[in-house]
C-alpha cells in the first residue's frame, strides 16, 4: 500500500535508519508532516560509528534510538541456511543484501509493536528491491502496519528530485555530515587498501572447514597460524576478514530486478564464497545423486524467494525445512586454500563419505561386474534409436 500525503495522520512511526543521507532527511521530513519519529539502526556487521548515528538521529528530533546487534541472529538464523542451500542467484549472486534485509526487518517490526507504533518507514527507492524485502516482511509479520515509503509518495519523489535536493534540503534543515554512508557486513562494502590485497595476493592462506550433520560450520582453523573459531560469528567474522583481504567473492554484474528491471551490482562476498565453495564440496562428497538433484532444484527456488523478498512466506518456510532435512548427512572435512582472489578446494574426508575408491578403481574390480554396462548402455539407447528411426522415416517421406 503506497500512502499519499492525504491518507496520513499524526501517528508514531519507526523509521529504518543508516545514518545516511536519504533516512536523515525522511527523519526530518515525516517531522515536518506530524509524526513521532522512531529511529531504529541495525547492526549487521558493517563498519559504521554506531555512538554518532545515536547523536545525530537525536539532534534531528527522534523521540526514541533503538541500536541493536543482530550480527549472532543474521549468522546464525539468515546466512547458514543460506549456505545449506547454496544460495546463488542467477548463477552468480550470494545475495547478501538480500539476506540482511528479513533480519532488520523483523526486528524493525518488533520495535513497533512494542512502541505501540502504526507505521514503518524505510528510505528504500520506488525502482529497487529493496522496499519489496522489507515491507513483504513488514507485512508478513505485522499484518495491519501502514508503511510510509517517502521515495513512492509524489509530494516527496518531486521535491527531492536527487542528491542535490537532498543536500540542500540537509544544509537547511541543519542535518550534520549529510554524506555519512553504511556498508553491510555480508557484503563488505568497507574500503580495503589495495595495498594490502597486493600482499595478501602472495601468501597463500591454507584453512580446514568443519561441518557437523548439518550441513553448517562448526569450526575453522587457519592450518599455517593454527588460529581457530568455533562460534558462528566469529567463523563467519573471521572468512570475512580473511577472504577480504585476498580480494575474494567480488563480482560486477547485471542482475534482474524482481520489480521488471535489470540493473549493475557489484558486490564483496568474502566469507559467503569460501563457504559456498566448502559446503557445495563436502555436500557432493557425501548426498546421494538423485538427492541432490532435488535439493539442487529446491536450492535455485529459494535462491529466487530469498531474492524476491519472500524469507517469510509459506512455501520459503517450507523449502527451509526441506533443506535442513537434506543435510543430516553432510559432515566432514574440507580444506581449501585462498589465493589471489580464489578459492581452491585441497581435499575432503568424511565419515559419511559416498565415495568408494576401491569402487571407481581401474586396478581392482571390486563388486563389480563391467558386463553389466553392456545391457545398461543398450536400455538406454533405446528411445535414442527410436528417435533416429522416427527421424529417418520423417525424411524419406519428404
Amino acid at each position: 500500500m503506497c500512502l499519499g500525503l492525504e491518507n496520513m495522520s499524526k501517528g508514531t512511526v519507526v523509521l529504518a535508519y543508516s545514518g545516511g543521507l536519504d533516512t536523515s532527511c525522511i527523519l526530518v521530513w515525516l517531522k515536518e508532516q506530524g509524526y513521532d519519529v522512531i529511529t531504529y539502526l541495525a547492526n549487521i556487521g558493517q563498519d559504521e560509528d554506531f555512538e554518532a548515528a545515536r547523536k545525530k538521529a537525536e539532534s534531528l528530533g527522534a523521540k526514541k534510538v533503538f541500536i541493536e546487534d543482530l550480527r549472532a541472529e543474521f549468522v546464525e538464523e539468515f546466512i547458514w541456511p543460506s549456505v545449506q542451500a547454496n544460495a546463488i542467484y542467477e548463477d552468480r549472486y550470494l545475495l547478501g543484501t538480500s539476506i540482511a534485509r528479513p533480519c532488520i526487518a523483523r526486528r524493525q517490526v518488533q520495535i513497533a509493536k512494542q512502541e505501540g507504533a502504526q507505521y514503518v518507514s524505510h528510505g528504500a527507492t520506488g525502482k529497487g528491491n529493496d522496499q519489496i524485502r522489507f515491507e513483504l516482511t513488514c507485512y508478513a509479520l505485522y499484518p495491519e502496519v501502514k508503511i510510509i515509503a517517502p521515495w513512492r509518495i509524489p509530494e516527496f519523489y518531486n521535491r527531492f528530485r536527487g542528491r542535490k535536493d537532498l543536500m540542500e534540503y540537509a544544509e537547511v534543515s541543519k542535518c550534520p555530515n549529510p554524506s555519512c554512508t553504511v556498508g553491510y557486513w555480508w557484503t563488505l562494502n568497507s574500503p580495503i587498501s589495495l595495498l594490502l590485497i597486493l600482499i595478501a595476493a602472495f601468501i597463500l592462506a591454507h584453512v580446514c572447514v568443519l561441518f557437523p550433520p548439518t550441513g553448517v560450520p562448526v569450526m575453522v582453523t587457519h592450518l599455517k597460524e593454527g588460529t581457530t573459531k568455533t562460534t558462528p560469528l566469529d567463523i563467519f567474522s573471521y572468512l570475512n576478514e580473511l577472504g577480504g583481504k585476498h580480494g575474494v567473492g567480488r563480482i560486477d554484474i547485471v542482475e534482474n530486478r524482481f520489480i521488471g528491471m535489470k540493473s549493475r551490482g557489484i558486490y564483496e562476498t568474502p566469507g559467503g564464497t569460501i563457504l559456498y565453495h566448502a559446503h557445495l564440496d563436502i555436500e557432493t562428497f557425501t548426498m546421494d545423486r538423485e538427492v541432490r538433484r532435488i535439493k539442487q532444484d529446491l536450492g535455485i527456488k529459494f535462491s529466487e524467494l530469498l531474492y524476491n523478498g519472500f524469507w517469510y512466506s509459506p512455501e520459503c518456510k517450507f523449502l527451509r525445512h526441506c533443506i535442513a532435512k537434506s543435510q543430516e548427512n553432510v559432515e566432514g572435512k574440507v580444506q581449501l586454500s585462498v589465493f589471489k582472489g580464489h578459492v581452491y578446494i585441497l581435499g575432503r574426508e568424511s565419515p559419511g563419505s559416498l565415495y568408494n575408491e576401491e569402487l571407481v578403481s581401474m586396478d581392482v574390480q571390486g563388486d563389480y561386474d563391467p558386463c553389466d554396462a553392456s545391457g545398461f548402455i543398450k536400455i538406454n539407447a533405446v528411445r535414442l534409436r527410436e528417435h533416429h528411426r522416427m527421424e529417418r522415416e520423417a525424411q524419406l517421406k519428404q
